[in-house]
């Protein structure tokens, strides 16, 4: 949510930000909403400043015996009984247009954002390892899978409709080794804080985050008004919700691993085969809350430790920066993580680590305050993903593959496989 402030005292860097995000401007029709709302503040309090001493008048009149006078002023007080509430809904009305409006525009970019309009502006910013020769043509996840007897699409299918997978046996507890790793190298290495949230959440909940009210078409609602989580971003960010934090607490660092669940409404046609885009996967997740001045090295942090995860299962990976098209809504800046998949010879996305400021903590009403004791602001508010499990099975899985279609189980997965070393058809 943007402060109506800045934009008040910034329109023209404010529109310059919709710009470069292909908006169109809409400062001064912002500020003509706040102009109605100031305005309509403005007599509100004047009208009951009025109230207050007609009331103390009535007295002083009748203590007076003005009788004619106490009378016009009780009737003038018994006016401001319906003008009064009138006035208050008319304030609300437009105040809740303004806050309407301020709800569905997206996140300004930071300066050193690319600007563009899709994916292909990115711009690469480092990457790890290198591609895999194989002396055999690489399949992909869903070939290996199937013809292990372990990934099993319309077993699911039959369960739950499209878009579902069953695992089994061997790739089941692969997909399980690989949330465990990742949960103890964030906790015991990078300092994070495990939590087991809701996976359903409420309305409020879900606008704090700013899945709601622009992108509902791509969520889950239950018949019991709950949403199921995309991303355990959503309960983890509003812990702080409502909340001022004294600056010594900061950073917060928070860490899950959760099932997700996503309804991609604009997915028609795309990645219908295999696991790459799932209505349900598992995900471990990233949360930072910190101060102002601290964001921007979170997020290259935060990246880091995003980044070591698959180091540890030395997978060839590139780190992209977002451009201005091509950022989600609520983000200032984000850098992509994108896995290599010899099966499928491109480059996927597997992590987003992206840095909000104070866009959603505005929405959610987190703040902290200083040693001093006062208020300093909003806090800023930062995730990303340690990163996509089932797609971290499906990078293995090819990564990995062997000339017989077994699965190699990598060095640091062992532990977590009973010390198995390879996944093969049973």
């Amino acid at each position: 949510m943007h402060d109506i402030r800045f934009i008040r005292d910034n329109p023209e860097v404010f529109d310059r930000g919709l710009a470069r995000r292909g908006l169109t401007p809409l400062a001064q029709h912002l500020l003509k909403l706040d102009e109605q709302r100031r305005a309509l503040i403005t007599q509100l309090e004047q009208a009951q400043a009025r109230r207050n001493a007609a009331s103390k008048e009535i007295g002083e009149a009748k203590k007076n015996k003005d009788e004619a006078r106490a009378a016009a002023l009780m009737t003038e007080v018994a006016g401001f009984k319906t003008t009064i509430p009138a006035m208050e809904a008319q304030e609300r009305e437009v105040s809740g247009a303004l806050d309407k409006e301020l709800a569905q525009i997206p996140n300004l970019p930071l300066d050193d954002v690319p600007d563009g309009k899709d994916e292909h502006d990115n711009v690469l910013y480092r990457t790890f390892g290198e591609k895999r020769d194989y002396a055999f043509t690489p399949k992909q996840h869903f070939e290996l899978g199937e013809a292990l007897g372990q990934m099993d699409f319309e077993l699911a299918a039959r369960l739950s409709g499209a878009r579902f997978v069953v695992l089994q046996k061997g790739l089941a507890r692969l997909e399980r080794a690989l949330g465990q790793l990742f949960l103890d190298l964030h906790t015991s290495e990078h300092g994070y804080t495990e939590v087991s949230p809701p996976l359903m959440v409420r309305d409020h909940v879900m606008f704090g985050t700013a899945q709601l009210p622009k992108f509902a078409e791509d969520q889950f609602r239950t018949n019991m008004d709950l949403w199921l989580i995309p991303t355990a971003e959503v309960p983890l960010t509003n812990l702080v919700r409502e909340t001022i934090l004294d600056q010594e607490q900061l950073p917060i660092r928070l860490t899950a691993c959760t099932p997700c669940f996503r309804a991609e409404a604009g997915a028609a046609g795309r990645d219908t085969r295999g696991m790459i885009r799932q209505h349900q996967f598992t995900k471990v997740e990233l949360v930072s809350i910190t101060t102002p001045e601290h964001s921007l090295a979170e997020h290259e942090r935060m990246l880091e430790c995003a980044e070591k995860v698959l180091q540890k299962l030395d997978l060839h990976y590139r780190v992209m920066t977002l451009c201005t098209g091509d950022m989600g809504f609520a983000s200032r800046k984000t850098y992509d993580i994108e896995v290599w998949l010899p099966g499928q010879n491109m480059y996927r996305e597997i992590s987003s680590c992206s840095v909000c400021g104070d866009f959603q903590a505005r929405r959610m009403d987190a703040r902290y305050r200083g040693k001093d004791g006062k208020v300093r602001g909003h806090v800023h508010t930062l995730n990303g993903s340690g990163v996509a499990v089932g797609r971290a099975l499906i990078a293995v899985m090819e990564t990995y593959q062997n000339a017989d279609g077994s699965i190699t189980v990598p060095e640091v997965l062992r532990p977590y496989m009973g010390g198995a070393s390879v996944v093969a058809a049973t």
